[in-house]
């Protein structure tokens, strides 16, 4: 395929277009409210933040496992594409199956959320590897930025309308409020699955000069893996951005999974904190598109430190604000650097990775990042439940346990200053030239 084609530009950022919605909708919104009032209906808000949290991090823990045997797997053959389509409609499946589960049945909504979140992830390990196969390197920070903001739109809009929907169900002919959201849950699967097909239909996979058996795909697959690991110490530069990214994605991950909760533990009626998580998708959209320029203007390393500082701040102003304006303000501050770090260390990482293996690095890139999710929401999780075994209110408790993220932040940015990426080419020319000697 033709590198830098306007159609498969545009049908990769639909992709993220279509599966935002999502990230936004139901991981981000509905979710966590639905999940305390309606299915934790009666629980102690304490808990069913640590029921969440471990929701997460189940998630993050199979995705994880699975993301890099798979990522090598697809390297062998063209089945990005096809494994992109298989966990799309894991997540498709899950999101529709929500809308049934009835009040109080918290586990099974545990359950259909687990499977969900590992579509949604699993799915991202093949969109993300199909970067370098469209456009050239010097494209790959505005390209990938135009993505997260498709991203922020697309997902953005179909929350506006499901927001409308909760706060106004008798306009759509429905019952109540926890009609409105079941039904925004079957409206999640409907997006994503029609807004997939312009990804299915203009990017083409690259085709190997070879082509070998499923089953000789997934053996070679295997074996690369193997051949990865004994390769690590020759690649510092890209396992030391892995680590760091480890770190710091972990934070802003877990800012968008944990948001709403941690609002609602602090006594914010729910209206407006989803009124605040639209803010941030709108202002995400033009933002994580600036960002893409700006790492081009300046670089992307630099652009994903000035994105780590503000989430530095962003962690330690948050457990002190009291009011609904300041979580506001906060969403504003959220939305103008989220997509920006998400589509500067993706663009970055693509930049230093060696290019037909893409889909296997890009595995690891993602394994990195959901055991980073991993840490963090049970690291909110468990710092409130300490903090509240200690006798504090749980108010005091959420605050502490946010708080705690700053953590993840300055551990991340300090690996980060670290990473060189001239050292991390020089990596891979010794990789290239160790493989051709090796023949």
């Amino acid at each position: 395929m033709q590198l830098n084609d306007k159609k498969a530009i545009f049908g990769w950022n639909m992709y993220d277009w279509a599966n935002s919605s999502f990230a936004t909708t139901i991981m981000a919104g509905f979710f966590p409210v639905f999940f305390k009032d309606f299915w934790n209906a009666g629980v102690d808000p304490t808990v069913s933040t640590a029921r969440l949290g471990v929701a997460n991090s189940l998630a993050g823990v199979l995705v994880a496992l699975l993301a890099p045997v798979l990522g090598a797997i697809a390297d062998r053959g063209t089945a990005k594409k096809k494994f992109l389509l298989f966990f799309a409609y894991l997540g498709i499946l899950m999101s529709f199956s929500l809308f049934f589960v009835a009040q109080g049945r918290w586990f099974l909504a545990v359950v259909l959320y687990l499977f969900g979140s590992i579509g949604f992830s699993g799915s991202l390990v093949f969109y993300d590897s199909l970067l370098p196969a469209i456009v050239t390197e010097d494209k790959m920070d505005v390209v990938s930025g135009l993505g997260y903001g498709y991203g922020y739109l697309g997902g953005g809009l179909l929350f506006a309308l499901n927001v409308w929907m909760s706060l106004k169900p008798a306009t759509f002919g429905l019952i109540d409020a926890a009609q409105a959201v079941r039904f925004s849950f079957l409206s999640v699967a409907v997006w994503w699955a029609v807004f997939s097909i312009p990804l299915m239909v203009f990017v083409k996979e690259p085709k190997l000069a070879e082509t070998v058996s499923k089953m000789t795909m997934v053996k070679d697959g295997l074996f690369q893996i193997q051949r990865t690991f004994r390769e690590i110490r020759h690649l510092k530069m890209i396992f030391l951005f892995l680590a760091a990214y480890w770190m710091y994605i972990d934070g802003v991950d877990t800012v968008i999974r944990m948001a709403v909760d941690y609002g609602m533990s602090l006594g914010f009626k729910p209206s407006d904190l989803i009124l605040a998580l639209l803010l941030t998708q709108f202002i995400g959209f033009p933002a994580a598109i600036g960002f893409g320029y700006l790492g081009k203007k300046i670089g992307a390393k630099r652009g994903i430190f000035i994105a780590i500082a503000v989430y530095l701040f962003i962690s330690i102003w948050a457990a002190f604000m009291t009011g609904k304006n300041e979580f506001y303000a906060l969403a504003v501050v959220i939305g103008c650097v989220q997509g920006g770090i998400q589509s500067l260390s993706r663009s970055f990482y693509a930049r230093i990775i060696p290019a037909d293996k893409a889909a296997e690095y890009f595995g690891f890139y993602n394994m990195l990042g959901k055991f980073a999710t991993v840490i963090g929401p049970v690291l909110m999780g468990g710092v409130g439940l300490l903090v509240r075994s200690m006798g504090f209110s749980s108010n005091i408790a959420s605050r502490v346990s946010l708080s705690s993220l700053s953590l993840l932040f300055l551990i991340g940015g300090l690996l980060f200053y670290f990473v060189d990426e001239q050292k991390a080419a020089a990596d891979m020319r010794y990789l290239a030239g160790n493989s051709l000697s090796s023949k």
